[in-house]
């Protein structure tokens, strides 16, 4: 089992960059909670509303908007746990998501690549992805697989399911992915289990974990909903990751993006705890800045990594496990 380095604690030879102090922190907190309550987010799936209408939230059916009491997302942020074991199907692999530890991950999601052999620029395919997981099992400084590419050579339908059927059996560390929608996601478990030798195992040594985004601003469309519904059901960790966009998506000053990121993320932990109490969850972020030249996200960026150290600041704040986009 494998546990990384401590950052941020304080210690010698530590490293830390603490952009706010405790009082800070609790300001942006009840903003959020501030938003939660008076705006709310848009949840446009059924089932998901009416999992937050019987236990307390403020539902507009017709706006789909739910607005949440601030004792409801108070609650879900103190049952979600504060320490995940994400399991590699080689336990030498296992990693431990906890307080002030620091690992690394690929980058996900391409869908163009330029190949290797030809130079070509090319649309990703079923065997790239195959080749991304073989690639980052191989590398120590990579402590857990995203999926890298997608497989767009396939019908895209059931594109997730022939992703994972590439991935999984040529990595033996933990893996994370999109699966799409909530019945995408419960075949990809089967396979998951299939793996391992059964659900039991799977749920005592998980090799999977699950991502979703929320559309900015505040908004959890249906495979949304349904992603972090089936996961809480099913026992695996969900990383809901907003991708805010400062200048488009979301409020230009990077206060005003904290907040409606927060808001999203908290969102979705709320339907999280309320489907199964104690659901795996964490505090997922790709959200940085707009380049006003191009209209597109400003990656590398000075305002991206202040945005990534925030994030991860609120996210031990809160006592959660968390995912943050690299710059």
């Amino acid at each position: 089992m494998k546990r990384n380095l401590h950052a941020g604690k304080r210690q010698s030879g530590g490293l830390s960059l603490k952009l706010f102090t405790d009082d800070e922190l609790e300001e942006i907190h009840l903003a959020t909670l501030e938003v939660l309550e008076k705006t709310g987010l848009l949840f446009d799936d059924e089932e998901a509303l009416d999992i937050l209408a019987g236990s307390g939230a403020i539902i507009d059916k017709k706006t789909r908007i739910a607005k949440f009491p601030p004792y409801l997302v108070e609650d879900a942020i103190r049952s979600a746990p504060s320490k995940l074991l994400l399991a590699g199907r080689n336990p030498k692999h296992d990693f431990v998501m906890e307080s002030n530890r620091v690992g690394f991950t690929n980058f996900g999601e391409g869908v163009f690549i330029i190949d290797p052999y030809t130079g070509e620029h090319r649309e990703t395919t079923k065997a790239d992805v195959a080749a991304s997981a073989l690639i980052a099992d191989y590398l120590s400084e990579i402590d857990v697989y995203e999926r890298a590419v997608g497989a767009g050579d396939v019908p895209q339908d059931t594109v997730q399911l022939h992703n994972a059927e590439a991935w999984l059996p040529n990595t033996s560390k933990h893996g994370f992915m999109g699966p799409g929608n909530g019945y995408l996601l419960k075949k990809i478990v089967e396979m998951a289990s299939a793996i391992v030798g059964g659900t039991d195992t799977l749920l005592e040594r998980p090799i999977i974990s699950f991502i979703t985004c929320p559309v900015s601003p505040l908004q959890l469309v249906k495979e949304s909903c349904e992603i972090i519904m089936e996961s809480a059901r099913t026992g695996l960790a969900c990383n809901v990751l907003s991708m805010a966009m400062a200048g488009g998506s979301s409020p230009v000053t990077l206060a005003g993006t904290l907040v409606d990121h927060n808001a999203e993320i908290l969102g979705g932990l709320v339907l999280s705890q309320l489907t199964r109490k104690g659901a795996k969850f964490i505090y997922g972020s790709s959200t940085t800045a707009m380049d006003l030249r191009l209209a597109a996200a400003s990656v590398g960026s000075p305002e991206c990594a202040l945005i990534n150290a925030a994030v991860a600041q609120m996210a031990t704040y809160y006592l959660l496990p968390s995912w943050v986009a690299g710059g």
